[in-house]
């Protein structure tokens, strides 16, 4: 499978520099670029890319804009199937958190190296988020600040779908564990925890662990068990 990339950037030597790295490789194609989020909106509908790589701060419509756009569902009629990854020059930059709210698949730095672009496309491309058990805990922590308001309200009962095992392995997610340490900690094959995450993302209608770590906070599941 070729890998369609649209590169999102208001720096033409960033585009430029990005399409050299990712044109090495014969599974990934750079189907366009863009300098705005609007750009991108007017590119996708164009070229139909299977990845995005979207600067989170540009002139005009910014990253996160274009992204809740194209896949978070304020568009009459955003392209679900798409996948996103964020641009930034901060690992810490606070707009990352909305961005990947908004639906995007995970973010990288600009000054990532160029194996581990490449290694990006490839992950998202495949369905699954790029994100670490480090970086996940730290959007965590993020989330639990932004969340204290809602601490005491009524659970979210969207989770009632989910079965016993489920809900353990979305609250072991939720808190920054990685496939095998679930399984560790459950005390099953990482087989069977591909399977149970494949399950709760079918049943929570979410498109993949970004969102289902944030289904799990906005209905309380982590916060109620936290000490």
């Amino acid at each position: 499978m070729t890998i369609r990339m649209l590169i999102v950037d208001d720096q033409a030597l960033v585009r430029a520099g990005f399409r050299l790295i990712l044109e090495t490789q014969p599974d990934i194609e750079v189907v366009g670029e863009a300098s705005d989020g609007q750009g991108a909106i007017d590119e996708v509908e164009r070229c139909s890319p299977d990845v995005v790589l979207m600067d989170i701060r540009m002139a005009g419509m910014d990253g996160i804009t274009a992204t809740k756009a194209l896949v978070g569902g304020t568009d009459s009629t955003p392209v679900r199937n798409l996948r996103i990854i964020i641009l930034t020059t901060y690992e810490l930059d606070e707009y990352v958190f909305e961005a990947l709210e908004a639906g995007a698949s995970g973010f990288l730095l600009k000054d990532v190296p160029p194996e581990e672009l490449i290694h990006a496309a490839r992950v998202v491309a495949g369905g699954e988020a790029l994100l670490s058990p480090s970086v996940t805990r730290r959007l965590i922590s993020e989330f639990t600040v932004r969340s204290q308001a809602r601490a005491t309200a009524p659970v979210d009962r969207r989770l009632d779908v989910l079965t016993p095992r489920e809900r353990d392995v979305l609250e072991l997610m939720a808190r920054g564990l990685s496939n095998s340490e679930i399984a560790e900690a459950a005390f099953v094959s990482e087989n069977t925890v591909k399977t149970h995450i494949a399950r709760i993302f079918d049943k929570l209608a979410v498109r993949d662990r970004v969102q289902a770590v944030i289904a799990a906070y906005d209905a309380g599941l982590v916060l109620r068990n936290s000490d």
